[in-house]
């Protein structure tokens, strides 16, 4: 089996312009892996912390140095001669290294950078797709198949321009289209949408992650927009295309109240439940990430139980990728689904005991980009090797997003190529010893 003859990692640009972490890791065989890791802009209090150099003389403040030098020294000491399989294992032996609980000594740039380095030497060691041997290594889904897509249109808040409240206004494809179908879907009304936009003489320009921020007097002109938009299309509305929103509450919320545009008065945590009620009966929104602030826990816990029979109540910054958060909303029932971001915990096998929590608690996975991106694919493979049941990219104009939804195409032909052929496309992995906590059941 090859080992891990060195790692070297550098500091480069996220799609925002702010510098992130990328590392290669070539092993004694001669091959060579590289990854990156993304950064947020919504970052939830409960996140592993990135470490960043503070310099104000140097990337406004945001340099990554640090955390580079640490993973050139400290961490490629300790991952010299590694089995690249043994996943659970190095991780465990990055997190020791740090010996924080928040990751904040060697930051969770840092350690993420390596661990994903890691999971992709060890599927090249064994030369087979890394969707494929995540999904052959951690067996929380039976067989690969391209997740169903949740597609950003208009952006607010942080990641808008001060138009509108709501952070994200998404449209999500009928889960039984195929992919291909999807994206042609997101495509069209993505193009659609701007034609709507200059008719009405509406700002047409896009935010951080690339979804259009049009000045609008209310976050529920967007979705008559959005319906507008579907009926110059071929698709019809709730029945082709659903709607979504990430409402990222956290940034709404001041005084124990919520802000919106949609009316002069703050919105207390009981009127924004009905708030969303009526999203969702007049617009179809059946996926809300985020609705309350992350302590709100009875506004969270009330909307899981008024709509959360026909609507994914999903926590991002309440949950940060988090096994003991997860948990402990799984067993008070504030939401049923968990958004999954890598670098909110900052290793892989973390993430894994997150997913295998909520698939066993029956509660829906979205895997998620971050709105500081890069153009590796990585997150592709990784939701569909865990069996994911929505990906969140973005919208499909960016090259940092559509790097993903080029590399879910990619795997949509490989694993069709499989269905055809009658048998896998590529060799399986041998299978960890039973111990190991990556591959015996939970």
């Amino acid at each position: 089996m090859p080992l891990i003859q060195g790692l070297y990692a550098r500091e480069i640009m996220d799609s925002r312009g702010i510098p992130t972490v990328e590392c290669t890791l070539w092993l004694d065989n001669g091959a060579i892996v590289a990854t990156s890791v993304p950064t947020g802009t919504s970052v939830g209090k409960y996140e592993a912390h990135e470490l960043r150099d503070n310099d104000p003389e140097r990337m406004n403040g945001k340099g990554v140095l640090k955390a580079v030098e640490y993973l050139n020294t400290t961490i490629a000491q300790a991952l010299i001669g590694k089995d690249p399989t043994q996943q659970f294992e190095i991780d465990q032996l990055l997190v020791t290294l740090d010996g924080t609980n928040d990751k904040s000594k060697l930051g969770s740039n840092s350690i993420l950078a390596a661990s994903q380095a890691v999971l992709k030497a060890g599927a090249l060691s064994l030369n087979v797709p890394l969707y494929y041997y995540i999904q052959q290594k951690y067996q929380l889904v039976s067989e690969v198949a391209i997740p169903s897509c949740i597609y950003t249109m208009i952006n607010g808040g942080e990641h808008g321009a001060d138009n509108l409240d709501l952070q994200e206004f998404e449209i999500i494809p009928a889960s039984h289209i195929d992919y291909e179908s999807s994206l042609n879907i997101a495509v069209t009304l993505f193009h659609k949408i701007e034609e709507v936009l200059n008719i009405k003489g509406a700002i047409h320009s896009t935010g951080i992650v690339g979804g259009f921020t049009p000045n609008l007097y209310s976050n529920t002109d967007v979705f008559e927009i959005l319906v507008e938009t579907i009926k110059t299309s071929p698709y019809t509305f709730a029945q082709d295309v659903f709607f979504g929103i990430d409402a990222a509450a956290s940034e709404l919320y001041t005084g124990g109240k919520y802000s919106l545009k949609d009316r002069s008065e703050p919105y207390t945590s009981k009127e924004m439940v009905e708030y969303y009620k009526k999203l969702r009966d007049l617009y179809h929104v059946f996926y809300i990430e985020d609705p309350f602030q992350e302590d709100d826990e009875n506004a969270w816990k009330q909307i899981t139980a008024d709509l959360g029979e026909t609507t994914k109540i999903v926590g991002d910054s309440l949950l940060a990728t988090n096994k003991e958060k997860t948990a402990e909303a799984i067993k008070n029932k504030t939401c049923n689904a968990v958004l999954v971001k890598p670098n909110q915990t900052g290793t892989i096998s973390e993430t894994i005991e997150v997913i295998r929590l909520a698939k066993e608690a029956n509660w829906q996975v979205i895997m998620s980009h971050r709105s500081g991106e890069t153009n590796d694919d990585f997150i592709a493979d990784f939701a569909v090797g865990v069996g994911a049941d929505y990906t969140k990219f973005g919208p499909p104009n960016r090259g940092e997003r559509v790097s993903k939804y080029n590399r879910l195409l990619q795997i949509h032909q490989e694993i069709l190529h499989s269905q055809v052929a009658g048998s896998p496309a590529v060799e399986t992995p041998p299978a960890e010893a039973p111990q190991n906590p990556e591959t015996s059941a939970s």
